[in-house]
């Protein structure tokens, strides 16, 4: 039964390209449609790049950095006092928690983890993410509850700090809507997709370490050995540079786009051959799911955490140790010849299923 019904607030940072972000806004749409009161606060500056579900109210604390919007929670909090926080994403996380604590806010609060921490930490130079365990330990205990987007996640971020465990609830995030396969239906003007053309392999995510797509780079030189096939990633970030200069090296400049940040991935993934996560670390990658939804068979690599579980151990698409060219290259091969699809299993990681356990976790319904 539904209680009456609360103001929740949604904390991420700007709608970039992330996975993370883009949970966030399903999610408030899944709430807005449940008819909770639902704010979506941003805490910084940057590239708004999802569109806000009708009905959800945008505040845009707007600050240069996430510690800098720490006054800027503050405020909202006494202003507008919801009744519950949900924030996500560690950074984001820990600014939330400082403002709910000074604040003197009687919401309920609690936190969400879309990161393998422990990965996230030991492969960051920036001192601040360094840092985060520390003030994850001192902060989490706050909260009413925790969300871990996969089981990978929820257990690195219990070595992390043990004192939350009991607090600690996974929730796979919400993926697939409706939205998503009306999207995946729109048309897509281009060339390399029109019947007769060799098959396209697809990867999705920013230009990043974490995402290793050199690794994709080299095993798809080693596909191209084999058979005719063309490489496109979409998205954007600092690597872009690098990654250019290793097609150019490996003579792949006719065969390989890099088109960045596109509006709607999904007609991509609708219409490529195979989908392929090469990461180096995730926590439940959420494009691996949506490639699946579009009925794209999947290869990942077996990284901490999420594509094993999504996968099941390779029910559902062929998993490959990371930083390995060779076995990346021979499992789309392989998946070329004989694809395997995992619609069914996608439907699993529903944006309703997502939003009625998030709910009951709230504490909004029993």
């Amino acid at each position: 039964m539904l209680r009456k019904l609360p103001r929740l607030a949604l904390f991420t940072t700007f709608l970039g390209s992330g996975g993370a972000e883009r949970v966030t806004v399903n999610l408030a749409k899944g709430f807005r449609d449940h008819g909770l009161e639902v704010d979506l606060v941003l805490t910084r500056f940057g590239p708004q790049q999802y569109e806000i579900p009708s009905g959800v109210r945008l505040i845009n604390i707007g600050a240069p950095r996430i510690y800098a919007a720490l006054p800027g929670i503050i405020r909202y909090l006494r202003q507008v006092q919801p009744d519950i926080v949900l924030s996500a994403e560690a950074a984001v996380n820990v600014t939330v928690l400082l403002a709910w604590r000074l604040s003197g806010s009687r919401a309920r609060i609690f936190v969400a983890e879309h990161n393998s921490r422990i990965e996230a930490t030991k492969n960051s130079r920036d001192w601040r993410v360094k840092l985060l365990p520390v003030f994850i330990r001192k902060t989490y205990p706050w909260t009413d509850g925790i969300v871990a987007v996969s089981k990978g996640a929820a257990d690195q971020l219990a070595k992390i700090a043990p004192i939350v465990k009991h607090k600690i609830r996974v929730i796979y995030n919400p993926v697939v809507s409706e939205e998503l396969f009306v999207k995946a239906e729109q048309p897509l003007n281009h060339p390399w997709f029109c019947k007769g053309e060799p098959p396209v392999i697809l990867a999705a995510g920013r230009l990043i370490f974490q995402k290793d797509f050199t690794t994709l780079i080299r095993a798809f030189a080693l596909v191209r050995k084999k058979r005719p096939a063309r490489l496109m990633i979409l998205g954007e970030g600092k690597d872009r540079a690098r990654l250019e200069a290793l097609v150019r090296k490996l003579g792949l400049e006719e065969d390989v786009a890099l088109p960045g940040f596109v509006e709607n991935p999904y007609k991509y993934m609708k219409r490529a051959s195979v989908f392929v996560l090469s990461s180096r670390w995730e926590a439940l990658p959420t494009v691996l799911i949506e490639a699946m939804a579009c009925g794209c068979p999947v290869v990942s690599t077996d990284c901490p955490s999420g594509p094993a579980e999504i996968l099941e151990n390779g029910k559902w698409g062929r998993l490959v140790p990371i930083h390995s060219p060779e076995l990346l290259a021979k499992a789309i091969l392989e998946t070329l010849e004989r694809p395997i699809y995992a619609t069914e299993r996608a439907k699993y990681f529903s944006l309703e299923r997502a939003t009625q356990e998030y709910l009951r976790f709230l504490g909004v319904v029993k």
